[in-house]
């Protein structure tokens, strides 16, 4: 994203089927980030609706949308023709 969009490196595109998981998936984001030793978020937006949650770490920026959300602003086809690297799942322990 970096060369293209300028403002960040990467984005985490990701999403839940209700409004409680769209805010656990933030939190749980904002903690792993934290107990990894990464840095607290430059800005957070969208935590009263819990619609479409923007995590901001300026390196990366995560995207945590309710399904319906995420569906209607399409992100991964806006940004279809910036590479893309598949998630691999770890062993994650909340």
């Amino acid at each position: 994203m970096g060369d293209i969009l300028g403002i960040t490196e990467h984005f985490v595109i990701t999403g839940a089927s209700n409004t409680r998981l769209v805010r656990a998936v933030a939190e749980f984001i904002e903690e792993k980030i934290k107990a990894a030793g990464g840095p607290d978020a430059i800005r957070v937006e969208g935590k009263d609706a819990l619609e479409w949650v923007l995590l901001d770490f300026g390196e990366f920026v995560a995207h945590v949308f309710h399904d319906e959300s995420r569906g209607f602003y399409d992100l991964e086809r806006l940004w279809s023709d910036v590479p893309r690297l598949e998630w691999r799942e770890a062993s994650i322990r909340a």
